[in-house]
């Protein structure tokens, strides 16, 4: 196991290498500066602007010296809010959106799991059926037309929860949590519903239930353990996916989380803050990963033995 883990994180390094590099071109090819949209400044002062940021140098320097930043853990003041440095506005706005993707995985889990497991015991019926249309109508859609249409109906018309903020009222964090994991609950529930189907269907399902065992510890300590392993294996896409759309939600919603920051840096032209996001997602979407490879080993070994 201990080979398997060292092997998986350090196939993440060309990784992060190709996105910062992506990224730093990428930002700089778009049309506009940091700088373009300060209105009444003079070039002289726009040249020693962008002198003390570097940006007067070569593209190549810029990036150079980027890198040579990166090795030493450092991501650079923000260019158009120079108080605080990248990184402590990131840890500034991290909680918040740790705490948004938490809740919406648990929402995803647990409507999820419960849908899919309840499904899977009574095939093409209305206990299958209704559960998985609903699953259906939640994959076709986007969390940026339900979370407006849950403000207009649970926000504006009957005024049962807050429709912004985070923090300042009660139950505000309901909608935003909701609407983030609401698609990728309907996904959990049908890749559940499947593999429990499978799983099920196997001897040793048979053999526990002539064992006498009661049909709870069957579908719950047998058969869910191997329904399971589809669901684990898509967490790691699903919490990439619940972080780039907290971008949507956290402006929906007023959440002042790191995608929210992420959205208005590149409004803003903040070279800087862009790559320190961009790359701090891609670290965190990576650890997910790797927790998901390292959970997907302990439930089936022959994945450590195939790997190795």
């Amino acid at each position: 196991m201990a080979r398997f883990v060292f092997r998986r994180f350090f196939q993440f390094i060309p990784v992060l290498f190709v996105i910062v590099t992506l990224t730093f071109f990428l930002i700089r090819l778009a049309p506009g500066g940091p700088f373009d949209s300060e209105k009444a400044m003079s070039e002289e002062a726009l040249r020693q602007i962008e002198k003390a940021y570097n940006l007067d140098a070569p593209l190549y320097i810029q990036y150079l010296d980027y890198l040579a930043g990166l090795v030493r853990g450092d991501l650079g003041p923000s260019l158009r809010r120079p108080d605080r440095s990248v990184m402590e506005w990131i840890l500034l706005r991290l909680p918040v959106s740790l705490e948004l993707g938490l809740y919406a995985i648990l929402v995803a889990l647990g409507i999820g799991l419960a849908a899919g497991v309840a499904a899977s015991l009574k095939p093409n019926t209305v206990q299958d059926y209704a559960p998985m249309s609903l699953a259906m109508v939640g994959i076709c859609i986007p969390n940026f037309v339900l979370g407006p249409v849950l403000v207009l109906i649970l926000g504006l018309w009957l005024g049962w929860l807050p429709v912004s903020g985070w923090g300042a009222e009660r139950f505000d964090k309901v909608l935003p949590a909701f609407t983030l994991g609401a698609t990728y609950a309907a996904y959990i529930a049908r890749m559940t519903r499947g593999s429990m189907l499978d799983v099920l269907a196997q001897d040793f399902i048979r053999t526990a239930r002539a064992k006498g065992l009661s049909e709870a510890r069957v579908v719950l300590r047998h058969g869910l353990r191997g329904g399971l392993q589809p669901v684990v294996a898509f967490l790691g896409p699903a919490a990439a996916g619940l972080l780039s759309g907290s971008f949507v939600v956290e402006k929906v919603f007023q959440v002042p989380g790191l995608g929210r920051e992420f959205v208005e840096a590149a409004f803003r032209r903040d070279y800087t803050m862009i790559m320190g996001t961009v790359l701090f997602f891609a670290v965190l979407i990576m650890f997910f990963n790797l927790l998901v490879d390292i959970a997907q080993a302990w439930l089936d070994p022959r994945l450590r033995h195939e790997g190795a």
